[in-house]
């Protein structure tokens, strides 16, 4: 009987917000990759507790509009439960707030403000940066943030990283769930379906979206490899 391939699910909010750099280290490595839309999946989804690996991402709804958006409590509490399986599992920006709500930590909107550009990583602490996470962190690579929100570090996770706006940008549960408040998997041509996706924001905000183009044309493809590095590590340390 041939072996079974690996299942990779991703629960997505919009369609632009995709796997992105991930996407080929994942193929590669021989997983099949099923999308659901989480906003109309009907939870529980029992394909979220038998994936090998779940992929949550972003997107530009709040963690605690669940009165507008009642999937959402569906979708926090399928996470909950793959993570007391403790099953792979990894959240980007929206996505790290659910698992951070997941594991009773609370997201709110930030007090700094929107970030939403190429800043660059920091560690919480010097000389405590696990190797896989290495790629990322350098002045001359930054990464790419969107968010308004921000959430409380989980008790009992490993706090990995931080910017000059926001404390808490990525933590660890234990060696098998990472949540990113930023975004390793863009691209520059990806980018290009976020402005248009995101444009009421960025008009309410006054940011210019040649301004995020022209920043994106310069540290993208750096981010782009440094990425490409930092998946292949974390994936061959999860699985």
């Amino acid at each position: 009987m041939p072996n079974q391939r690996l299942q990779c699910l991703v629960l997505s909010h919009v369609p632009f917000e995709n796997l992105g750099t991930l996407e080929p280290e994942v193929a590669r490595r021989g997983f099949t990759i099923e999308t659901v839309n989480a906003p109309t999946a009907l939870f529980p989804l029992a394909e979220i507790d038998n994936c090998d690996l779940l992929v949550v991402m972003g997107g530009p709804v709040s963690v605690y509009e669940t009165d507008d958006y009642p999937f959402l409590a569906g979708e926090i509490e399928a996470i909950r439960k793959r993570l007391d399986a403790k099953k792979p599992t990894l959240g980007i920006c929206l996505g790290a707030q659910l698992i951070a709500a997941a594991l009773g930590a609370k997201v709110y909107s930030g007090k700094q403000g929107a970030e939403i550009g190429w800043f660059p990583l920091q560690p919480v602490h010097a000389g405590e940066i696990p190797q896989w996470l290495q790629p990322l962190f350098s002045e001359e690579i930054p990464v790419f943030h969107w968010h308004g929100d921000t959430f409380d570090i989980p008790a009992g996770t490993w706090h990995l990283a931080k910017s000059d706006r926001y404390e808490n940008q990525a933590f660890a549960v234990g060696d098998f769930a990472l949540a990113l408040q930023f975004h390793p998997e863009v691209t520059a041509l990806g980018l290009e379906n976020w402005y248009v996706g995101h444009t009421c924001e960025l008009n309410k905000r006054g940011i210019k979206v040649n301004e995020l183009r022209s920043a994106a044309q310069k540290y993208a493809p750096a981010l782009e490899m440094a990425a490409a590095e930092f998946w292949k590590s974390w994936l061959d340390y999860i699985l």
